[in-house]
């Protein structure tokens, strides 16, 4: 069976087949002209300028009073009286921190003075027998001379002359004795003499005194308890109030260290910045954990206490230098390098590297100020690529 077409649908294919077979043929496409420029990559670029740059060294430890002192009791077994002064209290040179018990010390002094007394009466008695020895003998020296004068003239004896030479001798020894015990009881005087003035001397340092000015850090004497030089201190003064940050450096970056240099110490928690300076640097490292420490005094009225752990930034020298961004410098065994850009091609150069400063890095040698480098060290240029240099933002490069 065949199926029925409508007319105008046969119409209209007789006409498209009719304009088909009396159309020309189509000529053959053309290939596009070939593209003559080509498109150089866009490099970010960035300038060597002049700028000012800081050689700092960044050091953490614990802050320490520059000098404690002891204050220990100078007299042993007396128990604490009074206290006068606790943690915290500023005090002075020969300021009294304590008192100590003088009772028994009182007493030994009335003691000692009752036997001086004693002495002085016994040397007093010696002294009348002296002159009562001198009497004799210069009686007995009287009595020998006259018996002498008679025995030359036939009216004494012999014997009676010998009994009065004996008498002088008996004499004479006498009197010495006398002296001697004079020169005895004298001595003892002195020996009583000196045990009260050792007794004033420890009734004197019954007051425990501090022998510099400071800050009371720490107090163990109390009230009632025996005072010995050979326990705890009864006070510890941090002398004059001086503390400082005691901070451990790398042997490498000792080395740069000099007393005298300034340093910005923080408090561990705070944002104060205090300004310190190094008072004196370790002459030694240790052997095990190649560390040596570095002292800086920190200003008392800082707000800072001993024990606290600080950081210091301290300065180790400040200049004006030709600098990159650390972003435009590689580093490796051979040294630093720059891609250095010239007539928008790149040329890698040798640079030498001085101080860093946060994102910058000075540069000694290799390049001159005005000098356009590559701002990403990591970019993807050779030496000798060309590149359509871009700008870099300013505050952008050093990130």
């Amino acid at each position: 069976m065949f199926r029925k077409f409508p007319k105008s649908a046969g119409l209209a294919a007789l006409l498209i087949s009719l304009a088909a077979s009396t159309a020309p043929a189509q000529e053959p496409a053309q290939p596009a002209p070939a593209q003559t420029e080509i498109k150089l990559p866009s490099i970010v670029v960035t300038e060597a300028v002049t700028k000012p740059l800081v050689d700092r060294v960044i050091a953490t430890g614990t802050v320490k009073p520059v000098d404690e002192v002891y204050v220990q009791p100078l007299v042993d077994g007396l128990s604490i009286k009074t206290l006068n002064a606790d943690v915290g209290d500023e005090v002075k040179a020969d300021s009294v921190l304590a008192t100590l018990n003088d009772d028994a010390l009182l007493l030994q002094k009335s003691q000692y003075e009752a036997n001086k007394a004693k002495a002085e009466a016994a040397v007093a008695q010696y002294k009348a027998q002296v002159i009562e020895a001198e009497a004799n003998l210069a009686d007995a020296t009287r009595q020998r001379d006259r018996t002498k004068r008679l025995s030359q003239s036939g009216t004494s004896t012999v014997s009676q002359l010998e009994q009065a030479q004996a008498l002088v001798d008996v004499s004479e020894a006498r009197l010495n004795a006398a002296r001697q015990a004079v020169s005895v009881g004298e001595s003892d005087i002195k020996v009583v003499d000196s045990q009260i003035e050792d007794v004033d001397l420890r009734l004197a340092r019954t007051g425990v005194k501090t022998p510099v000015a400071g800050v009371v850090s720490v107090r163990n004497a109390k009230v009632g308890a025996i005072a010995t030089g050979a326990g705890d201190p009864l006070f510890t003064i941090i002398k004059d109030g001086a503390i400082e940050l005691v901070a451990d450096l790398s042997e490498s970056d000792i080395q740069k260290i000099k007393a005298g240099q300034k340093a910005i110490v923080t408090i561990a928690g705070g944002r104060t910045k205090i300004e310190g300076k190094v008072r004196l640097v370790s002459p030694t490292v240790d052997a095990t954990t190649r560390l040596g420490s570095v002292h800086i005094v920190i200003d008392d009225e800082s707000g800072a206490r001993a024990g606290m752990y600080a950081s210091a930034e301290i300065i180790v020298a400040e200049t004006d230098a030709l600098a990159l961004p650390l972003s435009a410098v590689t580093t490796g065994r051979e040294g630093s390098t720059a891609r250095k850009v010239e007539d928008n091609v790149v040329k890698q150069v040798k640079i030498e590297t001085g101080i860093q400063d946060g994102g910058f890095v000075e540069v000694v040698s290799g390049l001159e100020a005005g000098d356009v480098v590559v701002a990403k060290a990591g970019a993807f240029v050779r030496d000798g690529d060309r590149i359509a240099p871009v700008p870099a933002e300013p505050g952008t490069v050093s990130n």
